[in-house]
Formats: structure tokens, C-alpha cells, sequence
């Protein structure tokens, strides 16, 4: 089983002290949504996001849209192998259901997002897609119980990804942290929490390539390109 994190990720509603800000209030007025039921996205708030602190790792929804996409859609999660989660940078957890599907058009993720927000799940009776949850990194990691935790970032120890995945794929629960943001790195608290940290570029990869790479890599060690196709 691996279980993927999407760690501190650039995804939020749009905060308190920035509802007053005009560029706010004028994408509040063409949504036809208060703000505080909106996502912060820098698209539209880069004005307003300079007040922020740490504003460069912040704002990004697009991030965690194509790195589920790529997520859920692999043949790692169609063989339930596959556990993801959503870690936002300010501590809350989004739990995704494997069965999810989610949109591909942007817009409507988002819709479905801020929805999310709002009621807590995703739908908001039955068995849930989505789950959201007040939620910090150090509790997730505790109710998942891991064997061993990974994070991937442009300050590890540098190996290629072949070499990292081989060395731990064997891992009964195995975790792998992913920088849902884009720039910056992971805090120290979240760095504590690997048993290691290793880095497979001399660049820093978008989220969702090093997702969809990982994810892949796992599915070649465990033999699952090959078990499919025997079928």
C-alpha cells in the first residue's frame, strides 16, 4: 500500500484579513459568494496576497487539481493500493475516497472544493468522496500508523527515483510526502517527520510530475504494469 501526502499545500479559503481587500471583493461580487466561501487563488488575489505570510507558498489550487488527477486515475489506485491525502497549509486534511472521480475542468474543482469547505464532506450524506478535517501533518501521520515516511524535496539526500522506490517499496504502509506548493520548501516540522528526505533532481519538479513519477516507480516494483496485462 502506499499513501500519498500532498504536504502543506497551497490550497485555502480566502483569509479573514484580505475580505476587505478590493481585488477580493470584486471577484466575491462575480462569483456571487461571500468571500469567506471562496478559494484564495492568486490568479485572481495577487494584490491582495502580498499582505500574506509565506504568500509565495500560497494560492495555488491548480497544484492539488492535477496531482489527484494524476492520483486517481493511475492503475495504482484502480487496484486499491492507493491512499491519498490532502495536507493544506493551514493544517487541514482532505481524505479522498479511491471511487472518487473528480472534475477535469478547473472551475469546477474548485466549485466542488469550496464546496467541500463549507459542509465538511463531499456528499454531504452517504458514504463521502471528500472529507475534510481540522487536521495538522503530526495527527495524520499518527492515525495512519505508517512503516516509513519519505519526503521528497529539492534539499535531500540526492538519488534517483528507481533507486529511492526500490529501497523502500517492500514497506508495508509505506508514505510518501509530496510539496503541494509552488515555491519554497517544506517546513521543519514536516522534514522531522520523514525518515527520510531525498531529492531526484537537480531542478524542482511541478507536484504533479513527481507524482505521477512516483506512483509509477511503485507500480513497476511491486510488478503491477505486468500483473495487469497477464489478466
Amino acid at each position: 500500500m502506499l499513501i500519498l501526502i500532498l504536504a502543506e499545500s497551497a490550497i485555502e479559503t480566502i483569509p479573514k484579513n484580505l475580505w476587505k481587500h478590493p481585488a477580493v471583493k470584486q471577484y466575491s461580487k462575480r462569483r456571487g459568494k461571500p468571500s469567506q466561501f471562496l478559494l484564495l487563488d492568486r490568479s485572481y488575489h495577487h494584490a491582495a496576497m502580498k499582505r500574506l505570510e509565506e504568500n509565495e507558498k500560497r494560492g495555488r489550487p491548480d497544484i492539488v487539481h492535477f496531482s489527484l488527477l494524476e492520483a486517481l486515475g493511475s492503475p495504482l489506485n484502480k487496484e486499491q493500493l492507493l491512499q491519498t491525502y490532502v495536507h493544506t497549509f493551514n493544517d487541514y486534511v482532505i481524505s479522498v475516497n479511491p471511487e472518487a472521480r473528480l472534475p477535469r475542468n478547473y472551475n469546477r474543482f474548485v466549485g466542488l472544493v469550496e464546496q467541500l469547505f463549507e459542509l465538511g464532506r463531499i456528499p454531504s450524506t452517504g458514504p463521502s468522496l471528500l472529507m475534510l478535517e481540522r487536521e495538522t501533518l503530526p495527527q495524520l501521520l499518527h492515525k495512519i500508523k505508517p512503516s516509513y515516511v519519505v519526503a521528497f524535496s529539492s534539499r535531500g539526500s540526492p538519488n534517483t527515483l528507481e533507486n529511492a522506490m526500490a529501497k523502500v517499496s517492500d514497506k508495508q504502509r509505506l508514505v510518501v510526502l509530496i510539496g503541494g506548493f509552488p515555491h519554497g520548501h517544506f517546513t521543519e516540522t514536516t522534514i522531522k517527520l520523514a525518515n527520510e528526505v531525498v531529492r531526484i533532481d537537480p531542478e524542482m519538479l511541478e507536484a504533479w510530475a513527481v507524482t505521477a513519477r512516483i506512483i509509477y516507480e511503485y507500480e513497476r516494483c511491486i510488478h503491477l504494469p505486468k500483473k495487469r496485462l497477464e489478466r
